[in-house]
């Protein structure tokens, strides 16, 4: 509604009143968790880790669009530098911002990894599936939010079937394994996307996020159990900034495997701007003529398509992959 009617940058205006809400009643609400035996706290570290995340962030979510110019390229370069010296502080300072121990416990590292991967996959297909209800099949933002609801109705199934599954016993490896399983599937349908497949990519998105959240709410209390009560803060932090590296390596990776297939099957007699991205395109249809104009449209949508169900492809492989990684080093494990 926000985007319909207003100016792009209100939708962050969304988040006040929530945010507004936690502050007051947080304090009140949630018990105090404290360290007995803290040390002093290592503040080194913190701009260390800011300057290890931040500029990687910021590099991996330009590239897709923008290229793989030095602006963006120095930065990621620089940001793994300064986690390098990250690393080494935390190995070799009495009380680190974030303990060897914690990370060597069991099952937290498989934990860290499998939900940075998930966090990839889905913010990996947000990225398509997004762009092409509005600019594929021609929705307006409210109409293609409202259409987006529909998934949440997988959603509201696969959390209790999932709870349902591990109270009855059922192994966790196995169930954040078919988790990834489920995502695969979600991708394999994008696959089969053509310029006119409402449904399809509804049901394909709905599957992602159901197997997403049997993936999130294993992993999240597995970490969170996992982990001692002094280092919840800890614990809870890495699992959140693993989930921000997943999301911009998702647009970063698969991102950038849709923009290569796009600007490969763009006609070399359109435009500029037209070749780069499906949004340029659109925006050149408005200045040509008619027949012009909806023969540029129709390539770019294509064009698009065949991208994001390459993107898909790879995507289903790699959660092949976090599958059978699920299964082996999760099987059995306590949390």
């Amino acid at each position: 509604i926000l985007v319909e009617h207003f100016w792009w940058g209100s939708v962050f205006l969304v988040n006040l009143p929530a945010m507004g809400l936690l502050l007051v009643l947080g304090p009140v609400l949630l018990p105090e968790s404290k360290n007995p035996s803290p040390g002093p706290f290592d503040w080194p570290s913190v701009p260390l880790s800011l300057a290890a995340v931040l500029p990687v962030i910021y590099g991996l979510k330009e590239i897709p669009s923008e290229g793989w110019h030095p602006r963006y390229v120095v930065p990621v370069a620089v940001g793994l530098l300064f986690a390098a010296l990250f690393t080494h502080r935390q190995r070799t300072h009495a009380t680190p911002l974030v303990p060897p121990a914690l990370l060597k416990g069991r099952g937290f590292g498989p934990a860290l990894v499998l939900n940075l991967v998930a966090s990839l996959a889905m913010m990996g297909s947000a990225v398509f599936t997004t762009q092409y209800l509005q600019s594929v099949l021609g929705k307006s933002p409210l109409s293609a939010a409202l259409w987006s609801l529909l998934p949440s109705v997988f959603i509201g199934v696969a959390g209790p079937l999932t709870a349902r599954l591990v109270r009855r016993g059922a192994d966790r490896g196995y169930v954040v394994a078919g988790g990834f399983a489920a995502m695969a599937g979600g991708f394999a349908l994008l696959a089969l996307l053509g310029t006119d497949s409402l449904w399809l990519v509804l049901t394909g998105a709905g599957v992602l996020a159901c197997g997403m959240v049997a993936i999130m709410s294993q992993l999240t209390d597995l970490a969170m159990s996992g982990a001692p009560v002094e280092r919840a803060g800890t614990a809870s932090s890495l699992l959140e900034t693993g989930a921000e590296f997943g999301g911009a390596l998702g647009m970063a990776v698969l991102g950038s495997i849709g923009t290569a297939v796009y600007r490969h099957r763009m006609p070399g007699t359109a435009p500029a701007g037209a070749r780069e991205t499906l949004g340029g395109a659109l925006a050149t249809v408005t200045r040509l003529p008619g027949e012009a104009g909806q023969s540029l449209l129709a390539a770019a949508r294509q064009a698009f398509t065949t991208g994001m169900r390459d993107a898909a492809l790879a995507g289903a492989v790699l959660l092949v992959l976090a599958a059978v990684g699920a299964a082996v080093t999760l099987r059995k494990t306590e949390g």
